[in-house]
């Protein structure tokens, strides 16, 4: 959202392609930030990221508070190259930087499980695969559009699909705290997969509404599953989620392992 949200200040909906981008680089970086952790287990910040990345979307929303919003469809002198291009530019830039350093540490150091895999002992190259298929559905769906649905409709189209990336995320996070295996079937994939079905069938049903369906539903899926991780969490460490000054009782036939304890 707060990609989002830069981009809608920015005015990028009337550069498209520059907007699909913009968001879904985003979204990848921050993957592979944990990809490499899970494969590293070491969580590694560089000269640019996250950090820097915030810095400059509350610089652009300083900037359009101060001049109006019409200040980036400026157009420089000599490049002819409007504005609100320079921060994709940047964008881009530092994505190259950040993901040199992520995948040196994915391909070139390797893992420190087994045989250089990661710290569940899997194949460390296998992680790119679920996010990939997040992010080629939503080039294809976008390409393959008989009504335009994502120039017609790009914040909605975007929030369906970055919730998406950002639950596979989750998803990761989760494997390298448990030192789990990454699944590559994810529930939420079913929202992208009825546009999918849809196109495929000639749009039988008015692709916004399939869209709507397919954000609705990755949200659902999203709140389901950061629910179902917490109450997981709570119930291993017998804690509440919101409260530090208790714990919960004890189950059944436990009692004497609590006394012991």
């Amino acid at each position: 959202t707060v990609i989002l949200g830069a981009s809608i200040t920015l005015q990028l909906g009337t550069v498209p392609g520059w907007l699909m981008f913009d968001s879904l680089t985003s979204g990848f970086l921050f993957y592979c930030a944990h990809w490499q952790t899970y494969v590293s287990g070491t969580l590694k910040f560089g000269k640019l990221d996250v950090t820097e990345g915030q810095l400059m979307v509350i610089l652009i929303c300083i900037l359009t508070g101060l001049f109006g919003p019409g200040i980036w469809a400026y157009e420089i002198p000599l490049i002819h190259v409007q504005l609100k291009l320079l921060p994709i530019y940047s964008m881009f830039g530092a994505a190259v930087l950040m993901l040199k350093e992520a995948f040196t540490v994915i391909f070139m150091q390797g893992g420190i499980g087994k045989n250089g895999s990661t710290v569940a002992g899997t194949s460390t190259i296998f992680p790119v695969f679920p996010v990939m298929t997040v992010i080629i559905l939503a080039v294809i769906i976008q390409q393959k559009s008989p009504s335009m649905v994502f120039e017609n409709h790009p914040s909605l189209y975007l929030l369906a699909f970055g919730l998406l990336i950002a639950k596979i995320t989750n998803r990761l996070v989760v494997a390298h705290m448990t030192k789990s295996e990454m699944d590559f079937w994810d529930t939420g994939l079913l929202g992208p997969g009825a546009l999918f079905l849809n196109q495929y069938f000639n749009c039988w049903f008015d692709e916004h509404l399939v869209l709507w369906f397919c954000m609705l539903w990755v949200l659902f899926d999203l709140l389901r599953y950061s629910v179902v991780i917490c109450q997981e969490i709570c119930e291993h460490l017998r804690i509440y989620c919101f409260v530090i000054t208790s714990r919960p009782p004890l189950p059944k036939g436990s009692a004497n392992n609590g006394a012991t304890s």
